[in-house]
């Protein structure tokens, strides 16, 4: 059951965003940055309700990078309680919204009630079919890449496929299609750079905590509007058949 949930899925595009500018939106509005973080997070559940209606399966969101832990230790220890509080109080959300979620990245260096909360939001979710919500955390893009190449070493083959799955931790992940990120900011930052070979990238300057559903539609708009070839002379025909 879950091989064909997931295949419907892996036919929708595939959006990673880098979540930019909690900080110094709260900064503008003299307040903490906690504030700004805590803002981001009614933004992630804004953008996770209007996916589904722009043709997304899959929402990859950069939450916390692997040189986030050089943060001040205040503000480490405030993310993490908040990632906590959403994956407690979000899973019955969204497990009734037909939502399935995963986390990438480490989880080693997480504390215990975080990696124990992990996996019990994955396993009660795990029969979405609406939306595929990755959230990265302790995540580097890099450090998957050579973690995959040492484990392929021990191959007696790997093909670009495989490789790819052990990259992504997942079998068959669609590669990202569009690359989002917020606040002004034009680099990936180490987030999905295997799965984002031929994305579009698309930059704003709103600020994270103020992404709304119309960002997200405009944001789809501008990717509709751009020829993808890979490579090619022509359009894929993948892409002709997911435009609307």
């Amino acid at each position: 059951m879950q091989s064909g949930l997931r295949s419907k899925l892996e036919t929708k595009l595939h959006v990673g965003i880098i979540m930019d500018g909690n900080g110094r939106w709260a900064t503008r509005r003299g307040l903490s940055r906690l504030r700004g973080h805590e803002a981001g997070v009614e933004a992630i559940r804004r953008v996770v309700e209007a996916a589904p209606q722009q043709g997304i399966g899959t929402l990859t969101l950069f939450a916390f990078s692997s040189d986030n832990w050089r943060r001040p230790k205040a503000e480490v220890s405030a993310l993490m309680a908040l990632l906590l509080a959403y994956l407690t109080s979000e899973v019955r959300s969204l497990t009734d919204n037909g939502v399935r979620l995963s986390v990438i990245g480490r989880r080693d260096r997480l504390p215990n009630a975080i990696a124990a909360a992990i996996e019990r939001a994955e396993a009660a979710s795990a029969d979405g079919a609406a939306l595929h919500l990755r959230i990265a955390v302790d995540y580097s893009a890099r450090d998957a890449i050579v973690s995959a190449a040492i484990r392929a070493g021990a191959m007696q083959a790997c093909s670009r496929a495989a490789f790819a799955d052990l990259v992504t931790g997942a079998q068959n992940l669609r590669d990202v299609d569009l690359v989002i990120r917020t606040s002004g900011e034009r680099r990936l930052s180490d987030f999905l750079l295997w799965e984002s070979a031929y994305a579009e990238l698309y930059f704003t300057d709103r600020m994270w905590p103020d992404f709304d559903a119309d960002d997200l539609a405009e944001a789809m708009r501008s990717f509709h509007g751009r020829e993808r070839r890979f490579g090619g002379l022509q359009p894929a025909a993948s892409e002709l058949a997911i435009g609307f």
